[in-house]
């Protein structure tokens, strides 16, 4: 890793996205974030690589449809290992899409702030990764280990013309679905006694809950300046943009309290896309 060749925030987020040494590329992420937000780098340069169609990744986990990935008992510590690489997952590819953000949209008219929002997510994904990592290790594992599924990036890459599309999907969806089901699994944690692991998806709901209110506020900021309706428009673009229905039960409280009302997202329960 060469930070000191970092030419500008977009710069480094490609340079963190491509990197598929995971210690690297989460600390690329962080020394970016940390640049950005004491402004020592501009926000673009020339010198800037290309933003990569996919993100680097080592060569495991096997990357496997989602119907593949078994499911296990939390009342086993093979599950709770299974669980918890699933989440290494789910982090690591929220890291690669925060970045992807900032990097892809880096020419769109918004405010500095924007970016700001981004960087700080990303810099707190990374930290989730090296979290669940560590648990995982805790418990004899690593990420790797077990096969993973790739519908997270699937999704970037089908809003990757559309920074309004992007954000009702991967936020308002996807980051959203954590604030649903992160309470039930806590209390499952605890129950089985391993409150090690319990403490870990504290720390996650709870930054959890700010990631999905950036793309709220980001979202509603970009359908006032297009003067159209918020939930509207987030039904068109999930019915154009995700496949599938959402799925209850909602945590309509966190949610709510993330800037998502139910008006988004109830009467999306029933449709389904193919």
């Amino acid at each position: 890793m060469n930070v000191l060749s970092m030419t500008s925030l977009r710069g480094g987020a490609i340079d963190a996205i491509r990197s598929a040494d995971l210690d690297c590329k989460t600390a690329l992420a962080q020394e970016a974030a940390t640049r950005w937000f004491a402004r020592k780098i501009s926000l673009r340069s020339p010198l800037d690589s290309s933003l990569p169609d996919r993100p680097g990744r080592p060569e495991k986990p096997a990357l496997v449809p989602p119907t593949q990935v078994e499911k296990r008992s939390l009342h086993t510590v093979n599950g709770r290992i299974a669980l918890l690489h699933a989440i290494a997952h789910i982090e690591l590819n929220a890291v690669d899409l925060a970045l992807d953000i900032v990097a892809r949209f880096a020419t769109e008219a918004v405010p500095n702030s924007f970016f700001d929002g981004w960087m700080q997510v990303a810099f707190e994904e990374a930290k989730h990764f090296r979290m669940v990592r560590g648990r995982l290790r805790e418990l004899g594992a690593d990420y790797g280990d077990m096969p993973a599924h790739d519908g997270l990036w699937q999704a970037a890459h089908s809003t990757r013309n559309d920074l309004t599309a992007r954000l009702a999907v991967v936020p308002l969806i996807l980051e959203a679905r954590g604030l649903d089901v992160t309470p039930s699994l806590q209390a499952k944690m605890r129950e089985t006694g391993d409150l090690e692991s319990a403490a870990v998806l504290d720390v996650i709901y709870n930054d959890e809950k700010g990631h999905v209110a950036i793309g709220a506020k980001w979202f509603r900021f970009l359908c006032a300046r297009e003067r159209r309706d918020p939930a509207q428009t987030f039904k068109d673009l999930v019915r154009a943009n995700f496949r599938g229905p959402l799925k209850p039960p909602f945590n309509d409280l966190a949610r709510a309290e993330a800037g998502l009302t139910p008006s988004f997202y109830r009467s999306l329960t029933s449709i389904s896309i193919a």
